[in-house]
C-alpha cells in the first residue's frame, strides 16, 4: 500500500509558493509510492480542524496552473500552535493515516515543523517530516536564499526604478516608497537598484540599523537640492534611535509579531512639516509579494525544485530536516539542494549583513552580486536623455 502525504502552508504567501505545491504533488505522483495527497485548508488551522483537501485526483492540467497562481491555492494562516494544540495535530495525522508531512513556510513554520517531528518521535508515530522553505523576507538561516525572495526583490527593484524615473522627470516632490520587511531588509535593499539604473537620487533605509530621523531629514534635504529627483525607499519596520518603529499599528499577528504600518506616510509627513518640501508616500504592500508578472524565473524554478526534493527526501526515509539551497554565482549562477536539521532554522532570523549597508542609506555592490541572479535577468535599459 502506498503512503499518504500532507502538505500545509504557513505565514504570508509568496508569488511562487504554489510552485512548491506543484513540485510536491507532481513528485508524489511520479514516485509511484504515494496513495493519497492531502493539503491542509488554511495551514495549521486546517490541521487542527481536520479540514484537509484531497488533491489525489485533481487533474494534472489544474496542478500545472499552480505555477501562474498567486497567493496560496490551499490557504495559509499565521496561527502559532501552543503546547495544547499538538496532540490534536497528531490525532489528525493518525486519522488520515499520514506518513509524510511537509510544512511550507518561514522561521515560525519551521519551528512548528520541528515540534511536530519531535512529538511524533516521542509518541512513536512513524512520520517523516520535511520543511519546505518559503519567505519573501529571505531571513531563513543556513539556506543561501529563500524561494519567494527573488520575485519580491525583482518587484521592489523594478517598481523603485519606475518611481525613480517619475521622480526625476518631475522633481517637485520627494517620493517615499515603503516595502515589506519587519525585521529584515533584504527586499528593500533590492530597491536600491534604482540608484544604478536611473538618474535619480536614491536613499535606502533598512531595519538592521537604527535610523536617526533628524539626520535622515538632513540627507533628504541635501539630496533633493541637487534637482535630480529623489526616491527614498524604506523597510516597513525601520526604527528610530530609541528602538521604536517609525510607525506602529499597535497590533500583533498570530505569531505575536508587531505589525508595522504607515512608515512611508510618517516620513512623508515629516518632510512636508519640517522641510517644507512636497512629498508623496507610496506603499505597494501585498502586491510586492503576490505579483505574478514580476516573478523571477530562477525563483519559480527553485520553488518547484524544493517541493519536489522534499517529497523525494521523505520517500527515501529522511525526516526532521528542511530543504536548503546552496548557490554558486561564478562563473555562472547554479544552485543545488541539501537537507539541514529543522532545529538549526526554527525561529532563527538571518539579518541583512551590516557591511552591505554603506553610510546608513546606500547598498553595497556585494548585495547586488548576491541578489541579481535570484531576481532574474531582463531588467529594462532605460533611455536616460538628461545628464
Amino acid at each position: 500500500m502506498g503512503k499518504n502525504i500532507l502538505v500545509a502552508h504557513g505565514g504570508g504567501p509568496t508569488a511562487v509558493i504554489n510552485c512548491s505545491l506543484q513540485g510536491v504533488v507532481e513528485a508524489a505522483r511520479a514516485s509511484g509510492q504515494v496513495d493519497k495527497i492531502y493539503a491542509a485548508r488554511f495551514g495549521a488551522e486546517g490541521i487542527l480542524a481536520g479540514d484537509l483537501i484531497d488533491l489525489t485526483d485533481v487533474p494534472a492540467e489544474t496542478i500545472s496552473r499552480l505555477r501562474d497562481t498567486p497567493a496560496s491555492a490551499i490557504g495559509s494562516c499565521r496561527r502559532k500552535l501552543g503546547d495544547a494544540d499538538y496532540p490534536t495535530v497528531l490525532e489528525t495525522l493518525r486519522r488520515f493515516g499520514i506518513d509524510c508531512f511537509f510544512y511550507n513556510g518561514g522561521n515560525d513554520s519551521m519551528d512548528t515543523c520541528n515540534k511536530v517531528n519531535e512529538l511524533a518521535k516521542k509518541e512513536g508515530l512513524d512520520l517523516r517530516v520535511i520543511g519546505i522553505p518559503k519567505t519573501m523576507d529571505n531571513d531563513l538561516e543556513i539556506t543561501d536564499h529563500c524561494p519567494g525572495f527573488g520575485s519580491a526583490a525583482r518587484y521592489a527593484a523594478q517598481s523603485a526604478c519606475e518611481l525613480a524615473l517619475d521622480a526625476s522627470a518631475l522633481p517637485i516632490h520627494v517620493v517615499v516608497l515603503e516595502l515589506m520587511g519587519r525585521n529584515a531588509g533584504w527586499v528593500t535593499a533590492a530597491s536600491a537598484l534604482a540608484a544604478r539604473l536611473t538618474n535619480c537620487e536614491v536613499l535606502t533605509y533598512l531595519p538592521e540599523r537604527l535610523v536617526d530621523e533628524e539626520k535622515m531629514l538632513s540627507d533628504i534635504e541635501a539630496r533633493y537640492a541637487k534637482g535630480k529627483g529623489l526616491l527614498v525607499t524604506v523597510s516597513e519596520g525601520i526604527c528610530g534611535l530609541d528602538g521604536k518603529p517609525f510607525a506602529d499599528t499597535g497590533l500583533v499577528d498570530g505569531f505575536g509579531h508587531t505589525i508595522p504600518g504607515g512608515t512611508a506616510q510618517h516620513i512623508s509627513d515629516q518632510i512636508i512639516q519640517k522641510l517644507g518640501l512636497k512629498s508623496r508616500a507610496e506603499k505597494p504592500g501585498l502586491l510586492g509579494r503576490t505579483s505574478i508578472p514580476y516573478v523571477s524565473a530562477p525563483d519559480r524554478e527553485e520553488a518547484y525544485a524544493v517541493g519536489k526534493y522534499a517529497v523525494e527526501a521523505a520517500l527515501r526515509g529522511e525526516s526532521g530536516s528542511m530543504v536548503a539551497i546552496e548557490a554558486q554565482r561564478s562563473p555562472a549562477y547554479h544552485s543545488s539542494l541539501f537537507l539541514t536539521p529543522l532545529s538549526q532554522v526554527a525561529n532563527v532570523e538571518k539579518k541583512f549583513p551590516l557591511e552591505w549597508i554603506v553610510e546608513g542609506n546606500q547598498i553595497a555592490d556585494a548585495f547586488f552580486d548576491y541578489a541579481m541572479p535570484l531576481m532574474g535577468g531582463g531588467f529594462p535599459q532605460y533611455a536616460l536623455l538628461r545628464k
